[in-house]
This record gives C-alpha cells, structure tokens and sequence, in this order.
C-alpha cells in the first residue's frame, strides 16, 4: 500500500483518498468507473457517463495544520480517544445530467504538498479523456502498485510517478 499524490495504490487497487474500511466513505476507481464506497454512498458512474472528476475540500500542507495535527491528536488521546483525527475531501463526479459529491478521508494527516495537490488533479482530470487514455492510465498505477513493495514513496518519486502519468507516460516503474 502506498499514497501518492491524493491517490491510495493498495495492491491493483487505485483509491482517491484512503482505502475505507467496514462502512467507512471511500471512491475508488476502476477499469469501469467510479465507485462510491461506503454509507450512504455506494454507486457506479461509468467512466463513459463520466465528463469531470475533481477533488474539492483537500487538506493542503501548512505549519498551521501541522500544529493542529499534533494537537488535536495529543488532546484525544488524553481524553480517551474515540474522534478520528483524519480529515475528509469531497470527490466531485460530474455526468451530463448531475453531478455527485462523494466523501472519502484523507490519507495525509498533515495535508498534502501543493505540488502533488496540482499534479493529482491534472492526472484526475485526464482519466477523464476517454476510454483509452484511462484504461492505459488506470492500469500504469495498478501496475505500479502491484509491482511496488515498502510503501509510500518519498516526495521526489511521487511527484515524479504523478507527472508520468498525469502527462501520458505510462511505463510501469519499480
């Protein structure tokens, strides 16, 4: 399992966001299409009924939020636990008749770098160009992730995997 970018690679699997578990929101996205996981919003919107996917609500990396990580993990813990200190983000499906708002959690308690932010957003963007260029998209970070052990990435190789295939350079790396 490994983040990159907004990205979640456990496996062939590829999440935007964390993988959910038990009844936990989630968006995965498969040869087929988005999928909502999770209560209440299990679905499937067709990567062919699909005309935009973006990310809203993304926790961006500042000293600020660190230092509120710290804390607000340091106060739950002192007081029992019991709150999740993840944050969530909002994945936008858009179709020609409606667009749907899923929610999944994020998988960078700190945030993310504005880089990666940028860069996950134009790979998002290009699944979205048709079938052949998600299908070939889709399978570079599954196969990434199947072939990929020790998980996530440092920064450099993450922004690197992120352009490679935001930018159509679908060669799978170890």
């Amino acid at each position: 399992m490994a983040m990159v970018g907004l990205f979640w690679i456990a496996e062939g699997d590829v999440y935007v966001g964390s993988k959910p578990s038990g009844l936990a929101p989630g968006v995965r996205l498969t040869p087929d299409g988005v999928t909502g996981l999770g209560h209440p919003q299990s679905g499937l919107w067709l990567w062919d009924d699909v005309e935009s996917l973006t990310v809203e609500d993304v926790p961006l990396k500042s000293l600020k939020r660190h230092v509120g990580v710290v804390v607000e993990m340091a106060l739950s813990m002192g007081l029992g636990g019991g709150q999740d200190a993840e944050g969530t983000m909002t994945v936008c499906v858009g179709t020609a008749d409606e667009e749907v708002e899923l929610t999944t959690y994020t998988a960078a308690a700190s945030g993310y770098s504005q880089t990666e932010y940028d860069l996950s957003r134009a790979l998002l963007a290009r699944l979205t160009d048709g079938a052949a260029t998600m299908m070939t998209t889709l399978a570079a970070m599954a196969e990434w992730g199947r072939s990929h052990e020790g998980g996530t990435p440092r920064r450099d190789e993450r922004e690197r995997l992120l352009r490679e295939w935001a930018d159509g350079q679908n060669a799978p790396h170890a």
